[in-house]
Formats: C-alpha cells, structure tokens, sequence
C-alpha cells in the first residue's frame, strides 16, 4: 500500500509540476512578443497581439487605437515585472518541493527523479537563453 501511495504521490507532484511550468510559459508567452500575433515587432509593440486582438474584437477605430496603445506600453513593464517576481518564486517553491521530494525515493526513484530535475533545469534554461535572445 505505500508504495502505490508513494507512486499516486509522485504522479500528482509531477502532474503540478507540469502543470506550474504549463502556467509559467503561458505567462511567458502573454508577456513577451511572439509569433504570428506578435514577433519581434508585436507582441506589446506596434500592432501585436494585444492591439491585434483588441483591434479585431472591438472593431476599434484608428483613432481608439491611438488612445488604446499607449496604455498597452504603459502596463507592459508592469506585467513584466509582475511576471518576472512569480517566476522567481515558483521556482523558489518547485526547488523547495523538490528537494524534500527527493529524500522519500528509493535509490533508483531518486536517479529517475535526477534526470526529470535535469530535463527541468534544462528547460528552465533553455527557456532563459530564449528571453535573453529576443529581449536583443
């Protein structure tokens, strides 16, 4: 019975897992400029996704657009720095987690568990080199 609670335990911490890093990238995706609603010259800048968005939902007139936009650039930086400081404690909390996870694993639990912490740090870095790109 303990190991099958131990098993339905891991797939439940996996499964948050998955689904916080889900969130995470989301997020990632809302606040930065990407593709086809956003690129290099969308996203919150020029005719992105948002204004895009807003253009088309509201059947907004230039003239609103020219009002509507300056707020978008306004709020950027906030959503930004709002999205940055999450990240930053999620990740905080998955570290945390993970680190109390680790001990409760038999020896060849904890390898299989190393290469997922791996794969996430990988990720988590990958995801970094990302930004740092398109923010050049």
């Amino acid at each position: 019975m303990r190991i099958n609670q131990m098993k339905t335990n891991m797939k439940r911490n996996l499964l948050t897992f998955t689904a916080v890093g889900a969130l995470a990238l989301a997020g990632y995706a809302f606040a930065e400029p990407q593709g086809e609603f956003g690129g290099r010259h969308g996203g919150w800048h020029g005719q992105g996704f948002a204004m895009g968005h807003l253009t088309k939902a509201l059947n907004l007139t230039p003239d609103q657009e020219s009002k509507v936009q300056p707020l978008l650039d306004q709020a950027r930086p906030q959503i930004i720095a709002i999205h940055k400081d999450a990240m930053e404690k999620t990740h905080a909390i998955i570290d945390k987690t993970m680190s109390q996870i680790r001990p409760v694993l038999t020896p060849e639990q904890q390898k299989k568990f190393d290469a997922l912490q791996k794969a996430r740090q990988d990720m988590r870095s990958a995801v970094q080199e990302l930004h740092a790109a398109m923010s050049q």
